[in-house]
């Protein structure tokens, strides 16, 4: 039963606010230096107008304009990732049974960029002038729709919304169509584009986001005594994952294996975690049950951390507890801002990628933690084996996703 669920993460394709490709966001996430944020035009009659933006993403120059024109960022984004994916894991749609792979992403709102610009159409000029693509552009299915035909993927297509724990959803959903044999190949993770007035204005009411307006840089410090909010951020985060007989089999490089998945619902409330973190709890002894894993195992944690009061201190609480042999903890939203529904699959991503080189990266910002969190908190990266990790993941609605990481 444990070996169908062995998977292997064979290519990974990262699109963030740290950088575009593996190699830069890996080598941002290490060096820690504060948050890629910065004053948003975009945003700027907001009462937050800071956001992390994906830098240098020329949509034209890396899709073509033609088709950068016809898709929203949100899949623009997810494309330019699943090409690194791809390649990483030395594969060739060109030559393989499309039938036979999958697509499962993660995203919680679909291109709202489209949809509150073609509203503003339909308000301030006439129906006639609302975009015949409108659907095509902003339906939340389009992301792995078209991913599907850009690869050539005939089998199972999906997108998976759990809020900000949808892209590491994606994952456990994928891994699952692996171990049901539906796929010997899929594509998964997440993306997102809600760096809109609208959605951001929403975010700004409920009084989530960090009001550090003069510092960006310093204002996403997950853990920190001083943090006030999450400073929301863009892109995607894509992963291959394939049985890892099969992946041995045709002589894949293996990055490292997810070997245990947890999903769960605090059944508690619309924003607001359990207050005895009762759903990640759960979470993460069911991610170590199916690894064969126990707390004693666990050599570090990338947390949720989004550097919001209730979060940061609900999530530690519960990690100290399931896991009283403090392994490290750290959150690399100190650096790329909160992703939303692409966030548990960026760092899935980087969670394979710690595993992979034996590095712990730290949490950007922590400058005085919060002395009612009782984790241990690295401040600068640290070196070593690393035999399991978990990637942890909770979004609105009290939906978890936590994800066991083991080497390759």
């Amino acid at each position: 039963m444990r070996d169908r669920f062995d998977t292997a993460v064979t290519g990974l394709g990262l699109v963030t606010p740290a950088g575009i490709g593996v190699e830069r966001n890996w080598a941002a996430v290490r060096a820690a230096a504060g948050t890629a944020a910065a004053p948003d035009p975009g945003l700027a009659d907001l009462p937050v107008a800071i956001s992390c933006r994906v830098p240098g993403f020329d949509a034209e120059a890396l899709l073509g304009a033609r088709r950068a024109h016809r898709l929203d960022p949100f899949v623009r984004f997810a494309l330019v990732a699943a090409y690194e994916a791809v390649a990483d894991a030395g594969l060739d749609p060109g030559t393989w049974d499309g039938a036979r792979v999958g697509v499962v992403l993660g995203n919680a709102s679909g291109g709202t960029r489209t949809f509150e610009r073609e509203h503003r159409v339909l308000l301030e000029e006439r129906p006639q002038r609302v975009t015949p693509l409108l659907h095509a552009l902003y339906l939340p299915n389009m992301l792995a729709g078209q991913v599907a035909i850009e690869l050539g993927v005939t089998g199972p297509n999906l997108v998976v919304a759990t809020a900000c724990a949808s892209g590491a959803t994606a994952v456990a959903t994928a891994r699952d169509l692996l171990a049901l044999d539906r796929c010997d190949i899929v594509l998964t993770g997440g993306s997102e584009a809600l760096l809109t007035p609208l959605v951001m204005a929403g975010f700004a009411r409920m009084g989530a986001l960090s009001r550090r307006c003069d510092d960006p840089a310093g204002a996403s410090r997950p853990f920190d005594a001083g943090r006030d909010g999450f400073v929301a951020g863009e892109g995607a985060g894509l992963l291959v994952l394939e049985r890892t007989a099969d992946a041995r089999a045709r002589g894949a490089r293996v990055r490292a294996r997810i070997t245990g998945s947890g999903t769960t619902a605090d059944a508690h409330h619309v924003t607001a975690p359990h207050p005895g973190g009762a759903g990640l709890e759960q979470a993460v002894r069911l991610a170590l049950a199916e690894a064969g894993a126990g707390a004693r195992d666990v050599g570090y944690v990338n947390a949720h951390g989004t550097s919001t009061p209730l979060n940061d201190r609900v999530e530690a609480r519960t990690l100290r507890r399931v896991l009283p042999y403090a392994p490290p903890v750290s959150s690399t939203k100190g650096v790329t801002g909160h992703l939303l529904g692409a966030a548990g699959a960026v760092e899935a991503a980087y969670t394979v990628l710690a595993v992979q080189y034996g590095v712990v990266p730290p949490t950007a910002n922590l400058v005085t933690p919060d002395p009612e969190i009782d984790l241990r908190l690295p401040t600068a990266q640290t070196s070593g084996a690393i035999g399991l990790a978990l990637s942890t993941s909770m979004g609105f609605g009290g939906q978890n996703t936590v994800l066991a990481v083991a080497p390759g």
